[in-house]
């Protein structure tokens, strides 16, 4: 073998090395992908059993339940649909009725949401991205507030 077949020989297996330590590294991560959803989308396709997802929206009003094991229960709405969550833990000091949340789980075969994770508002005026864009697409926030979807629709529109 000359010098340039040996250099081109090393080359293709470092290469090859590295290619194959990217694709361990994509699959690994793959499993811990989390995509974000509404209570919107969930209500228009819902993901497998096993899919971890992450919901957002706003927590609604009269529907935190808590029981003594430190269960919680509620609803996550986008002023369209809502999806009831459930969550075994401690919830952040910040959360509440009406305001931003993002929860990560899965959906369960009833149709509920159980989450492992719960984020909460860090102060008055923040609300999570993700919950902020999906409003924004479907018209439901306008100037730093969520618009009732009832405000959105021109005169006439519901006749």
């Amino acid at each position: 073998m000359t010098r340039k077949q040996k250099r081109l020989a090393s080359l293709f297996g470092i290469l090859a090395v590295v290619a194959t330590a990217a694709g361990l590294v994509l699959t690994a991560l793959s499993d811990s992908v989390a995509f974000f959803n509404s209570p919107t989308d969930l209500a228009a396709r819902a993901p497998s059993d096993e899919q971890r997802i992450r919901l957002g929206g706003i927590v609604e009003a009269g529907t935190v339940h808590r029981d003594g094991a430190q269960r919680v229960s509620f609803r996550v709405t986008d002023t369209v649909e809502s999806v009831p969550v459930t969550y075994a833990g401690l919830l952040p000091d910040l959360f509440r009725e009406g305001q931003g949340v993002v929860a990560e789980g899965h959906l369960g075969n009833d149709r509920v949401f159980v989450a492992d994770t719960v984020l909460a508002k860090h102060d008055e005026t923040y609300m999570p991205k993700e919950v902020v864009d999906d409003l924004k697409a479907r018209g439901l926030w306008k100037d730093g507030a969520i618009v009732s979807a009832t405000e959105t629709q021109p005169a006439g529109a519901g006749l």
